[in-house]
């Protein structure tokens, strides 16, 4: 594969009307230089301004905003590299339809591909989502970019030690560039890239991975190419598509990063996958200085998803005589956007027009796709309230689940055995910020609403678990949620560092959730912290109390029942069923067979009274629309007043 040679030095005039040159730059001397390195992270097929699910332009989103930042730093400075971090190639209707409607084959180049390669990155690495359609749909895609892809710890087949890998993709790659120091004088230098994937994408995609495919741990390759990279690369820099977590390094781990700073040759670290921004408050901990970007000292940077940001770090090099050092090194996540003091997005750039050519043809087709018509539903569907009741977007996933799975279950040994269906909140704001919820009002279904609904081209599975092990899935779920002790006022309900993606509702039984328990299990790992909680209380099947030892099955996505997000019963050898078909096309067909949905909630959990106690949650402030809708139900809510970044916040009697 060709290496990409864009303007590694910026023309002397351009640098020449720069007002303010970087601190690295204006002290440096013969034999010392600037060096900027440009990334992006966690596109997700995000090309345009523009949220397919809505359909309406967007100004927190969108590569042609992330390149205008790109471009203007080539301009200013006079040493710069540009490189991706991994998952382009899924993550809204634009991946799908390229994936699924249009498809690919030799010669055809994927929008964002065509986007991307328009800014000419120097390098990239792959993440987790480029595995979601598949291997030859990626090796499709991967044939056009003009970028040197690397990862170093995907392989076909797996040696006794990493040396021995038969790597998917090369494990780093050399950028034999010139570089104008202080003096204005040229001299070469080699810069190393080695990127990682998180190991768990064989649970994830075992669809298309299993018994093809192997991983290796993120510390343990780097451990053992870095030294081989850094014999020929004056620095290194990780593109790790892993996030920062400070907890203890584990084999297989998945957010990786923090550790990554303790490889002895690594420089720099990109990173991504959390969808977080770093520099931020967001990360702190020992050793994370958010006013430098340093994590251990290692200049590092997250650029949040979706085009977001663009990622900068900044190093100071200085020559020994032999090759160039690293002598200093900071970081910062340039956004695209603001939010004013009135709640307003402000874009702070405008469009790349090239991007924007490059992917005209996709995103027109992709419009027309979204926009077609599939059925009606008699009530609206909504989720911003779907972490706090039982939710009607939450709720049409698990009736069409159910309708699919009994289909092919039948004839089957299985075919008698209880069937239920856990579904998961996917847009219910967060990160994602207070417009990030599901709302489709009542009337005509289009694939855009569906897509909205089930925002991952995940497939159905089934899996069989025991009554005991149902509970345990639930109080894993339930680990969302603070403990609230009785007359406890305005207690933050939601813990912000559970995803609501793991917050799974399991249709078919009813529950309640005693938030004066504390949570059985950890956030992150799963791992069991309170063996004597149960928050589940009440837990029956058809009007009596669950026996730990009846046998059900649960419709799910391949996600949770490989493994994903350490959830009891769901961890790849409970699987009886692995259906063909993504949960959206389910939810698609299901709609199209009924004709009008009907998704109301049917409120088969519920929170336990606490008495005396008052819980605080954030949520879109459209949400207004619907609390009469909420209270009729039987949720004590009222306002109380702004969250921060948007939102509206809400008080919940328990």
């Amino acid at each position: 594969m060709s290496l990409s040679r864009r303007r590694f030095l910026a023309s002397t005039a351009a640098a020449a009307g720069v007002a303010v040159l970087h601190p690295y730059a204006a002290r440096a001397q013969a034999g010392q230089a600037h060096l900027r390195i440009l990334s992006t992270t966690d596109l997700h097929c995000h090309i345009y301004p523009y949220d397919y699910y809505a359909d309406k332009p967007n100004d927190t989103v969108g590569l042609s905003r992330t390149a205008s930042l790109i471009e203007a730093i080539r301009a200013e400075a006079g040493n710069s590299i540009l490189v991706d971090n991994g998952d382009y190639l899924q993550g809204n209707p634009l991946g799908d339809y390229m994936a699924y409607k249009k498809g690919m084959k030799d010669g055809d180049t994927h929008p964002v591909i065509a986007a991307m390669n328009t800014l000419e990155f120097d390098a990239g690495t792959v993440g987790n989502h480029e595995f979601n359609y598949g291997m030859e749909f990626l090796e499709h895609a991967t044939k056009t970019t003009t970028r040197p892809i690397t990862c170093a710890n995907f392989a076909r087949k797996l040696g006794a030690k990493p040396e021995d890998d038969v790597l998917v993709f090369q494990p780093f790659t050399i950028l034999e560039r010139q570089l104008k120091d202080g003096a204005g004088r040229e001299h070469p230098i080699r810069i190393g890239l080695i990127g990682f994937v998180p190991p768990q994408i064989m649970q994830w995609d075992a669809g298309h991975l299993a018994g093809k495919y192997e991983t290796r741990d993120i510390l343990e390759a780097a451990r053992a190419w870095v030294p081989e990279l850094r014999q020929g690369a004056d620095i290194v820099i990780a593109l790790a598509h892993s996030g920062l977590s400070t907890d203890p390094a584990t084999p297989g781990m998945e957010n990786a990063s923090y550790h990554l700073a303790d490889v002895e040759g690594i420089d720099a670290i990109v990173m991504g996958h959390a969808h977080g921004v770093w520099p931020s408050k967001d990360y702190e901990g020992e050793g994370l200085d958010p006013a430098t970007g340093r994590i251990k000292g290692v200049p590092a940077v997250m650029a949040g998803f979706w085009g977001s940001h663009m990622g900068l770090i900044d190093l100071a090099l200085e020559h020994d005589g032999r090759g160039w050092k690293v002598v200093d090194g900071m970081s910062e996540a340039r956004p695209i956007y603001r939010r004013t003091e009135d709640r307003k997005i402000e874009a702070l750039v405008g469009d790349y027009a090239p991007a924007l050519a490059a992917a005209k043809l996709g995103h027109e087709a992709t419009l027309e796709y979204v926009r077609a018509e599939v059925g009606q539903t008699d009530a609206p569907l909504y989720s911003y309230f779907a972490q706090v009741a039982d939710d009607p977007s939450v709720q049409i996933v698990s009736l069409a689940q159910t309708w699919y799975a009994r289909q092919l279950l039948k004839g089957t040994p299985h075919e008698g055995l209880p069937l239920l269906s856990a579904a998961a909140p996917f847009k219910a704001g967060g990160r994602g910020g207070p417009d990030y919820y599901t709302d489709v009002p009542k009337g005509p279904v289009a694939i855009k609403n569906v897509a909205d609904l089930y925002l991952y081209p995940n497939t159905l599975q089934v899996v069989k678990v025991t009554g005991a092990q149902l509970k345990d899935w639930l109080e894993r779920s339930a680990g969302q949620f603070n403990q609230i002790a009785p007359g406890a006022k305005d207690v933050a309900l939601l813990n912000p560092d559970f995803r609501s993606y793991n917050f799974d509702v399991i249709d078919g039984v009813t529950y309640q959730i005693d938030l004066s328990q504390p949570s059985k299990f950890g956030v992150e790992k799963g791992e069991v912290v309170n063996a004597d909680a149960n928050r589940i209380s009440d837990l029956k099947f058809g009007g009596k109390a669950v026996d730990p030892a009846q046998e059900f099955l649960i419709a799910t996505n391949n996600y949770r029942a490989s493994g994903g997000g350490e959830f009891p019963g769901a961890d790849g050898s409970t699987v009886i069923l692995a259906a063909p078909d993504t949960n959206r096309d389910v939810l698609v067909r299901y709609i199209v067979e009924q004709g009008t949905i009907s998704p109301s909630a049917d409120a088969n959990w519920r929170f336990a009274p606490v008495e005396g106690a008052t819980a605080v949650f954030e949520t879109g402030p459209k949400a207004r629309d619907y609390l009469d809708r909420m209270r009729e139900r039987g949720l004590k809510l009222e306002e109380a007043g702004e969250g921060e970044g948007g939102f509206l916040r809400l008080r919940l009697t328990l």
